[in-house]
């Protein structure tokens, strides 16, 4: 359904208490240089009532907002201002915190979220990011229910930097002081900063029309999916079984080139399959889970064309051979920086020349999305947005845990043919309630 959302206020939230001089000047690091300026979007939802009388509301609102500002000491970056892609002046200037009414029932938008009515529901462009580090949204639904909207600027976070401050804030809010976690800025040490003249981190954003759209894996039909190729892998002698996002991926591959366009391009022109890789527990000594920064890299798989299956049960094995190779020897080169620095430049300049087309994938599961209790419990379902990449795959664990939610962005040609495609819909729903179901 179409949301219609009402701005109601919008104000500057700042740390409670001032940056110290010594950490004023937060250095961004290597990767988070060439990591493109986008935020990354997230909206969590709670079925409550509380918000449903004004003074109920007010109090909420003066919660989130103290939790908010106490959270900002700790997460010091997030309230300053990026400056030319080389470091954020941590000068306390505060994050934008706005306040919105939705004209519907949350129970009503949650029986079948449309990804694009997401965005009315974030504080910020997801496209511009060049500034401001972070942004929030308190959306708040007739019934009373709530939407809280988080944007965080890819140049100074990957995804789970995210939902450490989410958790973090949430933990303020609801007055749990053990599980108040204290960042550690270490991405600079471990990744120096370099000249990346030459290059354009934002390389890949479209200004297009991208479709994004939902497609929800039960238990069930992942296992169908896992066990098909499983059989196929230990008929020609491997007995290792692929694991869930390994399927799922040649899985939405090969349903993209049977379904599309991607079957027919030029011969001069190649496809390259990215996964996006957590490199905390590879690096030596690994890294905590609240280490704050772009501790992410790629692994890249070149697939074949064709869509027969037997090309995709090999594509399984690819992909776990290019994850593999993001090993402790892997990270320590990628250290130096110089190396990736060119292999990545190349890669942009062979998209823009038109010689190589990305197919992204990027895996939320197993992150703790749904550990953010402000007080008033978890939240009955975390959603993304409609994002400005095309050929692009999110994958998100489904409220209960079991299943997996892939938002696929595509232009609108190819998700025409790719979002009708029977074999993908025998496996997939589209049509599907965002909130836990017996």
């Amino acid at each position: 359904m179409k949301l219609k959302v009402e701005v109601m206020s919008k104000e500057i939230i700042q740390p409670s208490s001032p940056t110290s001089d010594q950490l004023r000047h937060y250095q961004l690091s290597f990767l988070d240089q060439i990591s493109p300026p986008v935020y990354i979007p997230h909206v969590l939802f709670y079925q409550m009532t509380k918000c449903s009388t004004q003074v109920n509301k007010i109090k909420v609102i003066h919660q989130l907002k103290q939790s908010l500002s106490n959270a900002l000491t700790y997460f010091y970056p997030l309230a300053g201002q990026i400056n030319g892609n080389l470091f954020v002046d941590c000068n306390d200037e505060g994050i934008p915190f706005v306040e919105a009414q939705v004209k519907c029932k949350l129970s009503d938008f949650l029986e079948n979220p449309v990804p694009s009515e997401l965005n009315k529901l974030l504080p910020l462009v997801l496209d511009d990011a060049e500034a401001l580090p972070l942004g929030i949204q308190f959306n708040v639904f007739d019934c009373g229910g709530i939407g809280i909207g988080v944007c965080i600027s890819h140049k100074i976070a990957d995804g789970l930097s995210l939902f450490t401050f989410v958790n973090t804030w949430a933990a303020i809010s609801r007055g749990d002081q053990s599980c108040i976690v204290s960042p550690e800025f270490v991405s600079a040490k471990l990744f120096p900063p370099k000249s990346i003249s030459g290059f354009e981190p934002r390389t890949g954003i479209s200004t297009e029309r991208i479709v994004t759209k939902r497609f929800v894996f039960s238990a069930s039909k992942i296992q169908d999916i896992k066990a098909k190729y499983a059989k196929s892998a230990a008929s020609n002698g491997n007995q290792e079984s692929p694991t869930r996002i390994e399927a799922l991926s040649a899985f939405v591959w090969s349903r993209f080139v049977a379904s599309t366009k991607a079957k027919s391009i030029p011969n001069s022109c190649s496809y390259t399959i990215v996964h996006a890789v957590n490199l905390r527990t590879r690096l030596e000594p690994s890294l905590p889970d609240h280490s704050f920064g772009n501790l992410y890299r790629i692994a890249i798989t070149v697939p074949s064309r064709n869509s027969e299956e037997d090309c995709c049960h090999n594509l399984v094995n690819q992909i776990r051979e290019s994850i593999r190779k993001l090993d402790a020897k892997s990270v320590r080169q990628l250290q130096d920086g110089q190396s990736h620095f060119e292999f990545v430049k190349e890669r942009a300049e062979s998209f823009i020349r038109g010689e190589m087309v990305f197919f992204n994938f990027s895996s939320l599961c197993k992150f703790p999305l749904y550990k953010a209790d402000f007080g008033w419990g978890k939240p009955s379902w975390v959603g993304s947005a409609s994002l400005t990449f095309k050929n692009l795959v999110v994958f998100m664990d489904t409220v209960s845990g079991d299943g997996i939610e892939a938002w696929v962005s595509l232009n609108e040609e190819d998700m025409a043919t790719f979002g009708s495609d029977e074999i993908l819909l025998a496996y997939a729903a589209v049509q599907y309630a965002a909130k836990e179901t017996s």
